[in-house]
C-alpha cells in the first residue's frame, strides 16, 4: 500500500506532530489561553471622536489616547490588558479577569479638570434659570439643584501635578491634589479674594463637589471631598494623573463577563464535549469495530491539534470556540466514514483487502477535500467580518477542518499500512443500512412543495416579528445578567424597577443560575440598576453586561448579511469551477439558501433572537449542508461516465442510494454531538445549537430532496467530466 520507507517517514512526522503538540498544549491552564468570556473581564470598543483634530495628526492622537487609557487602567493593577486600533478611529481595549464598571465610565472620561467660582447672585440665578445666562456665566446641574458658574475657570488640569486618594475630615473618601508653581499662584489668589464663596470643581463639564473657601490656601495643596466611595475616588484620581485625553471618547460596544459565568460556561462546555464525544465514540466503535478505533485515534489528534494550533497562533479559546471544538468532532467524523463506506463498497466488490483499503482511501480523499474546503470558505469569511469570540470559533472551526483532513487522510492511511504490514486480514463492520433502491426522484415535485411551504411560514414569521427578531448586537441597547441572593420572584424584580421609573425594560429569568435575572433595555442603564438591585437584595453578583450602541449594531447587521452573502457566492464559485458545471453549483446554493431560510423560520416560530452567534450558526449549516451535497454531486460525477446509457434520473438515484449510509451516519453522528450541545451547553448556547439543530436536519433532507433534483431541473443531458 505505502513503501516501508515512505511509511517510516510517515511515522515520524506524525509522532513529531504529537510529540511537538503535547509539548505546546501541556500544562492546559499554562498554555490555552481562555477568552473573557470563559474567565471574565471586559471588552470595550472606544469611538474617539477625531473630528477637530487635523487629518495629519489624528494618528499620533489615537496614539496618545491609547497611552492614557492604559495608564488609567493600570492605576487598577490589572495585567495583560490588551489595546489596538480598529479601523480608523476606534479603539479596542480587553481587561482579562476583571468586571468593574468604573473602568469603563473612566476610561471614556476626556479628563478635563476645571475649577469655577459660583455665583452667589440670586438675581442673576433666577434670570439664568429663567433662560437668560448672563454674559460670562453658564448654568450646570450639581445634586439635583441648578448653580450658576463662571465660564472662565480659575484653575485648569495643566496646573495639578499629581493626586492620591485620601479620606476628608469625616474620614470619607476624598482626593488630595498637588499643585504646581504656576497653579499655586493662581489657587492662593482665588482663595485669598473669595473667602466664604463656593468653588466649583468640574471633571468633563460635571460638577463634582462644590466646597466653600473657608480660609485662604496658600501651600498649594486642595482636596475633593463630596458623596462618592473610594472607587469613585480611585477611578478619579487615575483620570486626572494620566491626564485629559487628545480627543472624546464614547462607548461604542462593552461586553464584561463575570468570573461565575465564565466557570459556568466552562463547566457546561466541557460536559457538552464529553457527552458528544462519549456519543460519537460508542456509536463509532459499535457500528465500524475496528474502523471505530482508529476513528477515535483521530478525533483525539484531532482535538490535540486544534489546541496546540490555537496556541501557536496565539489563538484565544472563546465559549464559541468550544462549541467549534464540539462541532468538529461531529464533522471530524464524516472525513472517516466516507473512508470507511468506500472500503466497504469495495470488499463488497470482491477486491482483496489491501487494495480495497488503498481504493478506498483513493476515492474518498477527492471528496473529502471537495466537502471540506468549502466549510472552509465560510469559516474564512466568519473570521473576516466577525469580532471577539465569533472569530475564536472560526478559528477553531478552521483548525478543526485542516486538523481533521489531515488526521483521516494521512494518519488513518499511514495506520492502516502498519495494519497491514501485521498482516490484517479482514476489516469487519456493522452493516445496519443494506443497499438500497429507493427512487428519490420519483418525490421531487411534493418535496419542493413541500419546502416552499415551509420556506414561506417561516418567512411570514419572521417579518411578522421583524421588529423584536433582532437581538441588541444588531439594533443596539443594553442585556444585563444578574445573580441575585435571595432568588427572587420575577414578578418582584419586575414591579421593584418599576416603582424605580424603568416600567419599559424587559425582564426575564435567567434558568441556569439560581436566583438569575436577565434585564433587557434600549439605554444604558447599568450602573442605576445595580445601585437599586443592590438595595433590595442581600447579594448582587454581576455574571455580564453586553452594550452595543445603534450605530455599531447597524455595522454588525451589514457585516452579518455581508458574510453569509460573500460565503454564499464563494461556494458557489468553488463548486462551479471544481465541477466544472454552474448548474450544480447553482443548485447547491439554493439548496444552502433553502437550509439558511427554513432555519431563521424556525428561529422566529420558537422565539430566538437572532445575534451574531445565530450569523456563525447559519454560515455553519451552510457549510455543512455544502459538505453532503457535494458528496452526492461527486459521487454522481464519478459513476456518470460508467453508465452512460443510464438517464440522468437513474444517476442521480443510484449516486443518493449509494451515498444514503454515509449520509445518515454523519448527520446521526453530528446531530448527537450539537444535541449534547443544546441540553448541556447551557443559555449562552441555546440558540446557537437549536439553529444547527434545524439546519443539519433540513441540511441532509435538502441534498436529497433539493440540491441533487434541482441538477435534473437544470440539466437534462450527462455530465461530461473527468
Amino acid at each position: 500500500m505505502i513503501r516501508k520507507v515512505d511509511l517510516k517517514l510517515r511515522l515520524i512526522v506524525i509522532l513529531a506532530l504529537i510529540g511537538f503538540s503535547i509539548f505546546y498544549v501541556f500544562p492546559l491552564e499554562k498554555n490555552v489561553n481562555l477568552g473573557l468570556d470563559l474567565k471574565g473581564g471586559m471588552y470595550v470598543l472606544l469611538k474617539a471622536d477625531t473630528s477637530s483634530v487635523p487629518f495629519d495628526k489624528r494618528g499620533a492622537a489615537i496614539s496618545g489616547t491609547i497611552e492614557k487609557i492604559r495608564n488609567r487602567v493600570d492605576d487598577y493593577g490589572v495585567k495583560e490588558v490588551s489595546m489596538q486600533v480598529q479601523g480608523k478611529d476606534s479603539i479596542l481595549v480587553q481587561v482579562p479577569g476583571v468586571v468593574d464598571r468604573t473602568i469603563v465610565d473612566k476610561l471614556r472620561e476626556v479628563g478635563k479638570l476645571e475649577f469655577k467660582l459660583l455665583e452667589e447672585s440670586p438675581e442673576k440665578l433666577r434670570d439664568a434659570r429663567e433662560g437668560n445666562v448672563p454674559a460670562g456665566y453658564e448654568l450646570k446641574d450639581f445634586r439635583d439643584i441648578t448653580i450658576l458658574v463662571h465660564k472662565q475657570p480659575a484653575l485648569t488640569g495643566a496646573d495639578l501635578t499629581e493626586s492620591h486618594t485620601g479620606v476628608d475630615s469625616l474620614g470619607l473618601p476624598a482626593v488630595d491634589l498637588w499643585l504646581g508653581s504656576e497653579g499655586r499662584k493662581k489657587f492662593s489668589k482665588v482663595t485669598q479674594d473669595n473667602v466664604g464663596r463656593q468653588l466649583a470643581i468640574l471633571l468633563d463639564d460635571k460638577v463634582i463637589s462644590a466646597p466653600s473657601i473657608s480660609e485662604p490656601i496658600l501651600g498649594g495643596q486642595a482636596k475633593i471631598t463630596g458623596n462618592f466611595s473610594s472607587d469613585d475616588a480611585k477611578a478619579m484620581v487615575s483620570v486626572l494623573n494620566s491626564g485629559a485625553l487628545p480627543v472624546p471618547l464614547s462607548v461604542e460596544e462593552e461586553r464584561s463577563v463575570g468570573p461565575l459565568l465564565g466557570s459556568d460556561s466552562i463547566e457546561r462546555g466541557i460536559k457538552s464535549i464529553v457527552l458528544g464525544a462519549a456519543a460519537v465514540v460508542i456509536f463509532m466503535l459499535i457500528y465500524y469495530l475496528l474502523g471505530g478505533i482508529i476513528a477515535v485515534v483521530c478525533i483525539v489528534l484531532d482535538l490535540l491539534f486544534i489546541i496546540a494550533g490555537l496556541h501557536l497562533l496565539r489563538g484565544t479559546l472563546t465559549l464559541p470556540g468550544i462549541a467549534g471544538m464540539i462541532l468538529t468532532l461531529g464533522m471530524a467524523v464524516d472525513a472517516n466514514v466516507l473512508i470507511f463506506e468506500r472500503i466497504r463498497e469495495e470488499l463488497r466488490a470482491k477486491k482483496p483487502l489491501s487494495i480495497a483499503i488503498k481504493n478506498g482511501f483513493d476515492k474518498a480523499k477527492r471528496t473529502i477535500f471537495d466537502a471540506n474546503i468549502t466549510t472552509l470558505i465560510a469559516a474564512v469569511f466568519l473570521f473576516i467580518f466577525g469580532t471577539g469570540p465569533i472569530r475564536g470559533f472560526a478559528t477553531t472551526l478552521s483548525l478543526g477542518i485542516v486538523a481533521s483532513i489531515f488526521t483521516a487522510v494521512f494518519v488513518g492511511r499511514t495506520i492502516f499500512s502498519y495494519l497491514l504490514d501485521f498482516k490484517l486480514k479482514e476489516f469487519p463492520m456493522l452493516k445496519i443500512f443494506h443497499s438500497s433502491n429507493i427512487n428519490f426522484v420519483k418525490l421531487r415535485n411534493i418535496c419542493i412543495i413541500l419546502s416552499l411551504v415551509v420556506v414561506c411560514a417561516g418567512m411570514v414569521r419572521f417579518y411578522s416579528r421583524i421588529d423584536n427578531i433582532y437581538g441588541i448586537d444588531f439594533k443596539g441597547g443594553q442585556i444585563l445578567e444578574y445573580k441575585l441572593t435571595p432568588a427572587p420572584d420575577i414578578e418582584g424584580v419586575r414591579t421593584i424597577l418599576a416603582e424605580n421609573n424603568y416600567a419599559d425594560v424587559t425582564i426575564q429569568e435567567f434558568k441556569d443560575i439560581e436566583g438569575g435575572v436577565i434585564i433587557k433595555s434600549k439605554a444604558d442603564i447599568v450602573d442605576k440598576v445595580s445601585r437599586i438591585l443592590k438595595d433590595k437584595f442581600e447579594k448582587v453578583q454581576d455574571l455580564k453586561v453586553t452594550t452595543v450602541g445603534p450605530a455599531v449594531g447597524k455595522i454588525l447587521k451589514r457585516k452579518a448579511y455581508l458574510a453569509v452573502f460573500l460565503s454564499l457566492l464563494g461556494i458557489l464559485f468553488y463548486v462551479g469551477i471544481r465541477f466544472k458545471h454552474f448548474d450544480f453549483a447553482l443548485a447547491a446554493v439554493i439548496a444552502l439558501f433553502h437550509d439558511v431560510v427554513i432555519s431563521l423560520g424556525f428561529l422566529a416560530f420558537f422565539g430566538y433572537e437572532i445575534n451574531l452567534l445565530i450569523i456563525t450558526a447559519l454560515l455553519t449549516i451552510a457549510g455543512y449542508s455544502i459538505n453532503d451535497t457535494i458528496v452526492i454531486y461527486d459521487r454522481i460525477r464519478e459513476i456518470s461516465p460508467r453508465f452512460h446509457k443510464l438517464s440522468l434520473k437513474e444517476i442521480v438515484n443510484l449516486a443518493l442510494n449509494s451515498t444514503l449510509s454515509r449520509t445518515i451516519v454523519t448527520s446521526f453522528t453530528t446531530i448527537m454531538v450539537v444535541a449534547a450541545m443544546f441540553w448541556l451547553g447551557g443559555r449562552a448556547l441555546r440558540g446557537f445549537s437549536f439553529t444547527l439543530l434545524v439546519g443539519f436536519l433540513a441540511g441532509t433532507y435538502s441534498s436529497i430532496y433539493i440540491a441533487s433534483p434541482l441538477v435534473l431541473l437544470f440539466r437534462k443531458t450527462h455530465l461530461h467530466v473527468r
